[in-house]
């Protein structure tokens, strides 16, 4: 749906973070409104917000005479719209959605939006490379754009990696390439636009946003979406995954990549097919599963008709993500690891995997959404850390479940009633015999935090570092 298609309609805003904004200036920016019959003229339509009601003032605030305020949500209310724009985080699984829309209202978000405004009239986004994946896509969407900028084209990095879509809805001049990171929120919104990605990347599927989704099964189907439902010219999957290796996509190409005749890794050397192409031992990629995710950015870029082979050495410039195994510096003898991003049990493995050999005491728990840990305890029989410490809601359910395996002689284990509390046990149980400090929570932040982002300043900040310094993205944005 473009934003012309929404006049005469009865419209609502659901959300007003960051997402929720953009998409009211992306209306009022593109003078969506209604046309007196008399005088021709055009005016701002009427437009509602559904919010809290602390955020009920900043939005009266703005002097918007056509905009409504309501903090009391129904499905009676929802229902009495044709079309809700929600913000990616607000499940249209809820009850007061399911109501809604069984009544007619059409539930959208800004990525329907965008998508629908940059399609071609029938329906293809040219140049346009989407990633997505439950670990692993903001590092490979930064990096796709990274390379594409080595290239010399000017590229959007967008998305989910920390700019919402509707931010980038008219830039001048626009970019040549666009590198958008997808979440499992987002996915679905691809196939309703009914456009058609030119590339987009799947690089894994682990169970996560169990509480958004309702289920395992629908979080799956929901990230699939974007190639099953998105059908993008070509689709680039990783041959490792047991989902999508069972994907049958008539309407793409499918390009594998870690499988041998594509691109793969063979030790630390990326290879495609029987050719090596670049050792990544020296580059500032963090942890191997990331450097196996180069590979799927290389397919992408001869997906797209660039020469990937050229292109490659350009990530020794590649600069990391922060919060994603960022390596914050050494206080105290210990080394300090921010990994705040993880927020599934296997990122935290993967985490885990990246310092194997090393003195770790590692920080796990967050909000609980049901998720099960028992692949991570059974990795704990062989390959625990010297010190884990629990914390957060499902805390106490982690620890439970590990302390038969720490009570065997495997491990330290330590129950923190929150981050500093977990910060000050780890510093205690490493002593001063050197070793990292590692936040890989494997847990949203919820509940403690806004989000993933202040819950890894607030880590840098109580481990003795200025949370400033290192919490800017690089490359985001339309360079």
């Amino acid at each position: 749906m473009r934003i012309s298609q929404l006049e005469g309609k009865r419209v609502a805003l659901w959300g007003w973070g960051r997402e929720g904004r953009a998409a009211y200036h992306a209306l009022r920016d593109r003078e969506w409104g209604i046309v007196s019959g008399d005088s021709q003229e055009r005016f701002p339509a009427r437009l509602t917000v559904l919010c809290s009601a602390a955020e009920a003032e900043e939005i009266r605030a703005l002097g918007d005479a056509h905009l409504r305020v309501e903090t009391e949500l129904s499905g009676e209310l929802l229902a009495s719209f044709d079309v809700v724009i929600k913000s990616p985080g607000i499940s249209p699984y809820k009850p007061e959605a399911q109501h809604a829309l069984a009544q007619g209202t059409q539930f959208i978000g800004g990525t329907s939006l965008w998508f629908s405004e940059h399609a071609d009239a029938d329906g293809t986004l040219p140049n346009t490379v989407c990633v997505t994946g439950t670990k692993g896509k903001s590092t490979t969407t930064s990096l796709l754009a990274h390379l594409l900028r080595a290239a010399g084209h000017r590229t959007g990095l967008i998305g989910n990696i920390g700019l919402p879509l509707l931010e980038a809805l008219d830039p001048q001049p626009a970019p040549e390439y666009w590198a958008v990171e997808l979440s499992s929120y987002q996915t679905g919104e691809v196939a309703r636009s009914g456009a058609r990605p030119d590339v987009a990347i799947v690089l894994n599927i682990f169970p996560e946003h169990l509480d958004w989704h309702g289920s395992e099964q629908r979080y799956i189907d929901d990230k699939l979406s974007l190639v099953t439902g998105g059908h993008p010219r070509v689709a680039v999957l990783n041959a490792a995954d047991e989902h999508l290796r069972a994907l049958q996509l008539p309407h793409s190409q499918i390009v594998w990549f870690n499988q041998p005749e594509g691109w793969h890794m063979v030790g630390e050397v990326v290879h495609r097919g029987t050719q090596p192409v670049f050792d990544t031992s020296n580059t500032p990629l963090p942890g191997r599963h990331n450097r196996g995710n180069l590979c799927a950015v290389l397919a992408a870029l001869e997906a797209i008709g660039l020469d990937a082979v050229a292109l490659a050495p350009a990530v020794q410039s590649f600069r990391p993500l922060p919060n994603r195994l960022q390596l914050l510096g050494e206080r105290d003898g210990l080394r300090w690891v921010n990994d705040s991003i993880s927020t599934t049990p296997h990122a935290s493995l993967a985490a885990l995997d990246c310092f194997a050999g090393q003195r770790i005491a590692l920080l796990v728990g967050g909000h609980d959404r049901g998720v099960d840990w028992q692949d991570f305890a059974e990795h704990m029989r062989d390959n625990a850390p010297v010190e884990i410490v629990t914390m957060g809601n499902n805390g106490p359910r982690i620890n439970t479940l590990l302390a038969p395996l720490a009570e065997a002689g495997g491990f330290g284990l330590h129950a923190a009633t929150d981050l500093p509390h977990a910060v000050e046990l780890a510093r205690a149980a490493l002593g001063g015999q050197g070793g990292v400090v590692l936040l890989s929570p494997g847990a949203p932040s919820f509940g403690a935090y806004k989000d993933y982002v202040a819950r890894g300043r607030h880590f840098a900040e109580l481990a003795g570092f200025d949370p400033d310094s290192i919490s800017a993205i690089p490359g985001i944005g339309i360079l």
